[in-house]
């Protein structure tokens, strides 16, 4: 038997997750257990630990321990960068020396970790380099087998910001690479701090405000951002200081990502002072964001079509934090010859855990048998038992229904009835987005919902969308582009008949967040979203993730505490439906 564990850390969104022989058991994020601080960075040791519990294995068993981290990969380019930036560079090279001896004392302590006698272990070491593990992770948990090109792209890992590959069978062959300074999602994040979204993984927010502006720093992004059709991108010198170095993975005091500041005063002068965190958004603000994610979309394409040519195929399989944005996700499916995209649910750096798992299955152990990643629910589960004492002693529980039927026609019922409801059902989701286990839903016809739940319950910034979570049958009925999309990642125009009377889910640009929900990888919330189009003729719902500015919700107590603090309506927690006392039942 193969035990495979695999598991990225020191930086952010630490995670881990556990496949035997060739299948995928478990993954989870390390933010979600523990301490629960957002895209933790600490070594993932509850992480590993639940995943191994849950499969009744130890560390014992394991055959192979591999992650997403290679030292040694791209040195050629590092010693380069430092020839040429011999002071600048000094802490970039005391930081790569720390994280190497990091890495090999991490692996020396994880039987202490697991509490095991060393001389018991048997496990073989694999280090993969970052964004090959970031294919790896969307590429070999694909339906593909034949020639699919492959693409990774983020701020950087091992010392690159992108790779393209062309994959087949169990084999990926590394094509290309960009590296350090160049990154476009340096690029994106040095925007993103500039206009006061300055903490670790707010990119989205950028996204989200973009069509509330105009395209009048054009010029200036095509500066920042040179495209070349013999090259894949290039980022201007001068305005951007984030390869210093400085510790990755550190945390302020509050134990949150700390990160320095991506741009120079190079790019103040350009654009004025960048806005402080919590003062009042402008109109600069929100055209700085539009002109950066149309550069972004831009690239992206550019970079696309380039793959292209190097590996003439329809199929792509993509990952890297830069592949979570669903609008440019959109736009290479229309504007490249790619028709046919895979990306699985966790495409940031959590998704690493993946490909160096799969990797190691495929390439090192040289297996052919192929696992397909349909659905997201790796995440750890908890027993009707705990769930029912839960309920019974909130002093909210109202009914406990008898079977599924009884709880999706019950919820459907409050969702039509204009409620907000909390729906918490079997394993929690793999990677960022809530996609129907641990997820906040409402009527999405309800034209005060969006701002009801932003002010009342999220409690978060008025100008992000809420994503519409339809059943997959139906996608063409109310998405002018359809593709299928079961972990949320496309953002596509919804059609103009029904933008107004989806309010809550349709964004100032007419676009929504598409997730496809089929019969096959999500049957309750398949039957729960029919069931409401059912009593309210809309065959979708308006989903948001389970949590009120933390992570989204692991434990029972957890969702229970969300519900009880904001002004949730309702709570299906398993079969157990709780309601605040202003609802009646």
């Amino acid at each position: 038997m193969a035990v495979i564990l695999g598991f990225n850390a020191f930086h952010a969104d630490s995670a881990a997750c556990l496949v035997v022989d060739g299948k995928l058991v478990g993954a989870v994020a390390e933010e979600r257990l523990g301490a629960r601080i957002k895209h933790s960075p600490a070594f993932p040791e509850h992480a590993i630990r639940r995943l191994l519990s849950d499969a009744g294995l130890t560390l014992r068993d394991v055959t192979h321990v591999a992650m997403a981290r290679d030292p040694k990969a791209n040195y050629a380019a590092k010693l380069a960068y430092v020839a040429q930036r011999p002071l600048k560079a000094a802490g970039a090279v005391v930081e790569h020396f720390r994280r190497n001896r990091e890495t090999k004392g991490t692996l020396e302590s994880l039987a202490e970790i697991c509490e095991e006698d060393p001389s018991r272990l048997r496990f073989e070491a694999v280090n993969v380099e970052h964004h090959l593990a970031h294919i790896a992770s969307a590429y070999f948990l694909s339906p593909f087998e034949t020639v699919t090109a492959g693409l990774s792209y983020d701020g950087s890992g091992d010392f690159a910001s992108m790779m393209a590959a062309r994959c087949e069978g169990n084999r990926i062959e590394i094509l290309d690479r960009v590296t350090l300074p160049d990154s476009l999602g340096f690029f994106y994040t040095a925007l993103c701090q500039f206009i006061g979204f300055d903490r670790y993984g707010e990119e989205y927010k950028v996204m989200g405000l973009a069509p509330y502006g105009q395209d009048l720093h054009r010029d200036l992004m095509a500066e920042l951002v040179r495209l070349d059709r013999n090259d894949w991108f290039r980022l201007a010198s001068g305005y951007f200081g984030m390869h210093e170095g400085g510790e990755s993975g550190a945390v302020d005091e509050k134990g949150q990502v700390a990160m320095g500041r991506f741009y120079t005063d190079r790019l103040v002068e350009a654009l004025g002072q960048p806005r402080e965190r919590n003062s009042p958004l402008t109109q600069r603000e929100k055209d700085i964001a539009r002109s950066t994610q149309v550069r972004f979309e831009e690239a992206a394409v550019h970079c696309l079509t380039r793959l292209h040519k190097l590996v003439p195929t329809g199929q792509v399989a993509m990952a890297g934090g830069c592949a979570l944005n669903g609008v440019a996700n959109a736009r290479i499916l229309r504007e490249t010859p790619f028709d046919t995209p895979y990306l699985q649910a966790a495409a940031s750096d959590d998704g690493t855990c993946l490909g160096a798992a799969f990797y190691t299955w495929h390439q090192v152990l040289g297996r052919t048998e192929r696992f397909h990643m349909k659905h997201a629910f790796w995440g750890p589960e908890y027993s009707d038992e705990r769930m029912r004492a839960v309920a019974e002693g909130s002093g909210f529980l109202v009914k406990s229904c008898v079977d599924d039927e009884e709880l999706v026609e019950t919820a459907a019922r409050l969702l039509s009835d204009g409620l907000v409801v909390g729906w918490y059902q079997g394993r929690s989701e793999w990677g960022p987005r809530a996609l129907g286990n641990r997820s906040i839903l409402a009527d999405p016809s309800v034209p005060t919902m969006k701002d009801t739940i932003n002010a009342k319950i999220k409690r978060r910034e008025s100008f992000r969308p809420f994503a519409p979570s339809v059943l997959k049958e139906d996608a063409g009925i109310y998405f002018e582009q359809v593709v299928d999309t079961p972990f949320m990642m496309h953002v596509v125009k919804i059609r103009p008949e029904w933008r107004d009377r989806l309010p809550a889910v349709t964004h100032v640009d007419g676009t929504g967040r598409m997730q496809t929900v089929d019969r096959e990888s999500n049957p309750l919330y398949h039957r729960l979203i029919s069931a409401f189009k059912r009593k309210s003729g809309i065959g979708l719902v308006l989903n948001t993730s389970f949590n009120e500015n933390e992570p989204v919700v692991d434990t029972p107590e957890q969702a229970y505490a969300c519900f009880e603090r904001t002004d949730m309506d309702a709570l299906c927690l398993g079969r157990h439906i709780l309601m605040k006392p202003r609802v009646s039942p």
